[in-house]
Order: structure tokens, then sequence, then C-alpha cells
């Protein structure tokens, strides 16, 4: 499984659950999250997150 986490504040971006709460639904995966998107958390930019093998 691989999940995105903000390398600024840890949030954690994972494509089963999506972020209902953002608008992104269950199953949306990362390269279709838009480029302006920000984390939820920080605010920091969607190129700050780094891919995670968990």
């Amino acid at each position: 499984m691989k999940v995105w986490t903000c390398v600024v504040c840890g949030f954690i971006y994972d494509e089963a659950a999506g972020l209902p709460e953002e608008g992104i639904a269950p199953g949306t995966r990362w390269q279709d999250i838009p480029e302006g998107w920000a984390c939820p958390d920080c605010g920091v930019a969607k190129a700050d997150f780094e891919m995670v093998a968990v």
C-alpha cells in the first residue's frame, strides 16, 4: 500500500480513504488531486508530499 506524507507536518493522504471533508472522494488517486491542492493541516503545496510504501 502507498500513502503520501507531508514532509512538513506528517499529514498522511491515503488514496483508499480520500479526504471527503476536503471534497476528495475515497479512491481518488494522488495524481488526480489538483496541483493547487494544499495540505489541510499546514497548508504546504502538494509538491511537498512524499510517497511512502507501508
